[in-house]
């Protein structure tokens, strides 16, 4: 694999970039913004000047001249549900996440970054070279139509999952076995702060669960799939704010409402030591989880030629091995633990330099 390619990962406080030359990575740091330095800015969208300047004042201190970069490989933001793949990006896809119509986040600066910062480089280098791309973004959609019919027709299910990880999840296994992703299916759950189970058929994510929209397993700070009649009393009980409401569902849901932290490794940790709470609660998200793999196994007939563990929880074996020995009738069980997304990004990067990979372009709606 030939190039130099840069990785661009933004969350809430911090910008995570890495810098892979000829597939090999050769750092990785994640940039910390304060909460005074963010307090500046109105929006998150109104940041993009000043992290886009941390960036390139981290790659200068580091000895990176802008000119040597090939390629930008970018985040997905929240913009229009499109299919899984590699996108350039373009004005429409800058509009697309500077309006943020489809959601207002992070993520959506990582594009934004990149797309600078490529520019940035042609002006180094005297002439239009490099070019910026995004990889499986969160709201891919290849749903089966039949799966996003909902209880009500006001409420079609959704998908927002963690879709770059696990897509580079199903081609890690797909190469392990001697095939490609487009020749196997395969059931992935990411499970980290946030939890999503997709399943993969043909090289497309034919169902999946919308792990920012209450919709999947419960998670470390995620409160998945709730009943809804006791929803509604919640809702109507003049006791919480719709603001929240959300919070209690995302953000404030799952291990956090029950202990406190959202840090899984502490409830470990406090199960280990003898709290009862902790461990029943252990066993609860196992069972969630596995009750998502076995429902998306039912789209397919049960013909499932894998299931994938991964996200940070996935380091657990205590847990893998819970979740294996529950779902592994339906096939076997592979554990890839850990986000992985710096690598996924850079394994897209390199596909593109290489032609391996179809480049598609965005419209926004």
């Amino acid at each position: 694999m030939k190039g130099r390619i840069l990785v661009i990962n933004t969350g809430s406080t911090s910008s995570k970039i890495g810098f892979y030359d000829s597939g090999e990575m050769l750092f990785e740091k994640n940039l910390t913004h304060s909460a005074e330095e963010i307090a500046k800015y109105n929006s998150v969208m109104d940041q993009t000047p000043m992290r886009r300047d941390a960036i390139t004042e981290f790659l200068s201190e580091s000895g990176i001249a802008l000119e040597s970069i090939d390629l930008v490989m970018a985040r997905g933001g929240l913009i229009t549900p499109i299919q899984t793949g590699v996108y350039e990006v373009n004005q429409d896809m800058r509009d697309a996440l500077i309006e943020g119509k489809n959601g207002v986040h992070a993520c959506n600066l990582s594009a934004l970054l990149a797309d600078d910062i490529a520019k940035m480089v042609n002006e180094a280098k005297g002439g239009a070279a490099c070019r910026a791309f995004i990889a499986d973004p969160p709201m891919a959609d290849e749903m089966l139509p039949e799966v996003k019919v909902g209880g009500l027709p006001e409420f079609p299910r959704k998908t927002l999952f963690h879709a770059l990880n696990s897509r580079a999840m199903v081609r890690k296994y797909a190469k392990s076995v001697g095939k490609t992703n487009k020749d196997v299916t395969v059931i992935v759950a990411h499970m980290g702060g946030g939890s999503s189970v997709s399943l993969h058929r043909n090289g497309l994510v034919i169902d999946t669960t919308d792990a920012l929209g209450g919709d999947g397993p419960i998670s470390p700070e995620r409160a998945g799939t709730v009943p809804g009649f006791p929803l509604v009393e919640m809702c109507f009980s003049g006791e919480y704010t719709k603001a929240e409401i959300k919070k209690k569902l995302v953000g404030k849901g799952g291990a956090v409402a029950y202990f406190g932290t959202n840090d899984i490794r502490e409830v470990i940790a406090r199960a280990q030591s003898g709290d009862e709470a902790c461990a029943t609660f252990l066993k609860g998200f196992s069972v969630s989880v596995a009750k998502y793999i076995g429902s998306l196994a039912t789209v397919v007939g049960g013909k499932v030629d894998a299931i994938v563990l991964t996200g940070g929880i996935a380091h657990s074996k205590d847990i893998t091995a819970d979740i294996a020995e529950r779902v592994s009738f339906i096939a076997p069980v592979e554990v890839y633990p850990g986000e992985n997304e710096l690598e996924s990004l850079a394994e897209n990067g390199y596909g593109v330099l290489s032609e391996e990979f179809e480049i598609k372009e965005y419209r926004k709606l």
